[in-house]
């Protein structure tokens, strides 16, 4: 089940944090519940990626994003991912998660985000993200001028860059 009343929450308690800049890093808190297990009494790796978010919800309304997706009649989807689990988060355990948009590209926005247990970082997540319309997905450069900022994006990092190539290798659809 979806953690709508914690996907509440998050909006209830940033509601009036200050303005976010698109590339700049939402940090929040959360606890891994007994919900959120797996059987092995840890944070369950599906899970993982639906708690995220509650991470990037939050960016997104705090960046202005969300509020010109409403205004466009836009909508936004994850286009692909690839996380890295490296920790165990157990039952009960308070883990950080930082949130921040790291670059765009002709047809996608690349998403960083990342749950720390103290200064141990346990998984990283890599999304690119779609912004779409009725018509299909909404160019960056067009999503930019729609939020009154310029178009170009930082320079996405070269190991995001390896992994935009090599998904691009990627048979579709699978052959299996």
């Amino acid at each position: 089940m979806y953690p709508i009343f914690r996907f509440l929450k998050e909006i209830f308690k940033f509601r009036n944090a200050p303005a976010l800049g698109l590339t700049e890093t939402h940090i929040s808190h959360h606890r891994c519940w007994p919900w959120d297990l797996d059987p092995w009494i840890e944070l369950n790796n599906g899970r993982t990626l639906t708690l995220y978010d509650l991470g990037r919800i939050p960016m997104g309304i705090r960046s202005g994003l969300t509020s010109m997706l409403r205004t466009q009649g836009w909508g936004i989807t994850v286009a692909g991912n690839t996380t890295r689990y490296r920790k165990r988060i157990k039952a009960f355990q308070r883990f950080e998660m930082r949130s921040r948009c790291i670059g765009w590209d002709a047809r996608f926005f690349y998403i960083e985000q990342a749950m720390w247990l103290g200064e141990d970082c346990a998984n990283h997540i890599l999304i690119r993200s779609a912004i779409t319309s009725a018509q299909g997905i909404v160019p960056p450069a067009r999503v930019l001028e729609a939020m009154g900022q310029p178009p170009q994006s930082p320079d996405l990092p070269g190991w995001v860059q390896a992994w935009i190539a090599a998904d691009a290798e990627r048979i579709w659809p699978p052959a299996i």
